[in-house]
């Protein structure tokens, strides 16, 4: 196995799932969002989310005329990355592979990522675990950075056209990390890249704690483990470099606990944030952080991690979509223009435009394109 360190020439760039920039520090208070961003719509019935210079079209099931007969996101779309030269993938759990790729007109691709998938012993058919994808250039090569949500499958860095290059299962994270015992769960769900070469991979449905690997994937530590304090994790579900102050730290969505928490990188905690509702995942552009939240909101950050915009948040609207009784991610019939429902996974791309990948049946991306 082998994981290389990323080419110094990646540094500026702006597009998520690349190794790029990340955030800062300041607070936000728990609750202190400013309530901005009702759905609008124009004259051409795209609606509007935003305001001021983090203003959207919304437009929803983006690439999905595209899909070839057979082609299906199944019970849920889960994640999406962007690779430098535009084309976007997303990982679900349809069939009959595990992720797709599009470019930018939405235009379908090629399919990949076969090996993640496994049999459905009520069905006797194969069930595709696509979850968290990530991707780092490697001395000018991509790759992808793949974890399936399944405690059968594995966690793997392949090529943008499928090839494997490495795999790591349970057995030889045990090995490594000591960590995870017997009757401790493992299921990765994403993973993130250090400036030095090395990775982070979140097991955010398993044991709560980040594995910690060099640029020679070797295993360096575990961070974390199942808890409420500061530097514990309830679903560490998604993470990413935060740059912005000139000093890297690891920036985790601790999903359950509804915070985000930062690391040095020695692993050292070092400050915790409040304010969110179901943090999934991270992105960042520029000074910008984006946290795209399970409970049917985007939140956008400032360099001070100041809130300066939410996207589609709407109490009203929320409290249906976490109605149980309603059951609304499996209800298109019932979904709104310019709202979103489980937003699981969101990136920039390198325009600025954003892709929402949300945790619904029969899957739903959505493509928020930046207003001049």
């Amino acid at each position: 196995m082998s994981s290389q360190k990323p080419s110094s020439s990646l540094a500026g760039s702006p597009s998520r799932r690349r190794f790029l920039q990340s955030t800062g520090t300041a607070a936000v208070a728990a609750g202190g969002f400013p309530q901005l961003l009702l759905a609008s719509k124009t004259d051409d019935k795209v609606p509007v989310v935003g305001t001021g210079d983090h203003t959207f079209e919304c437009h929803h099931h983006w690439g999905r005329e595209s899909l070839p007969e057979g082609c299906h996101y199944g019970g849920a779309t889960h994640g999406v990355a962007v690779d430098k030269q535009g084309l976007i993938y997303i990982t679900h759990h349809g069939g009959p592979d595990s992720i797709f790729v599009f470019d930018s007109d939405g235009k379908f691709v090629r399919s990949l990522g076969k090996e993640f998938a496994l049999m459905n012993p009520r069905s006797k058919k194969r069930q595709c675990f696509g979850h968290g994808i990530d991707i780092r250039e490697e001395n000018g090569t991509e790759y992808l950075y793949l974890s399936p949500n399944n405690p059968g499958l594995f966690f793997a860095k392949m090529t943008l056209l499928g090839e494997i290059v490495w795999m790591r299962d349970r057995k030889k994270v045990e090995e490594e990390s000591e960590v995870l015992k017997e009757g401790v769960r493992f299921n990765p769900t994403n993973a993130s890249f250090r400036p030095d070469g090395g990775y982070y991979l979140g097991d955010g449905y398993g044991s709560n704690y980040l594995f910690e690997y060099d640029k020679k994937d070797n295993f360096v530590r575990a961070i974390g483990g199942r808890g409420n304090e500061d530097g514990q994790f309830q679903t560490p579900h998604g993470q990413w470099l935060d740059d912005r102050d000139g000093t890297p730290k690891l920036v985790v969505a601790d999903r359950a606990n509804e915070r985000l928490q930062w690391f040095d990188m020695d692993g050292k905690h070092l400050r915790t944030q409040g304010g969110f509702l179901f943090p999934a995942d991270i992105d960042v552009q520029g000074d910008l952080m984006l946290v795209p939240d399970l409970h049917a909101r985007i939140t956008i950050l400032d360099k001070s991690n100041n809130a300066v915009a939410q996207l589609g948040d709407d109490e009203a609207w929320r409290a249906q979509v976490l109605d149980k009784k309603v059951g609304m991610r499996g209800k298109p019939d019932l979904w709104q223009p310019g709202k979103f429902i489980h937003p699981h996974d969101a990136c920039f791309d390198e325009n600025g435009d954003i892709y929402v990948a949300e945790w619904v049946v029969g899957g739903r991306i959505t493509k928020l394109t930046k207003c001049a």
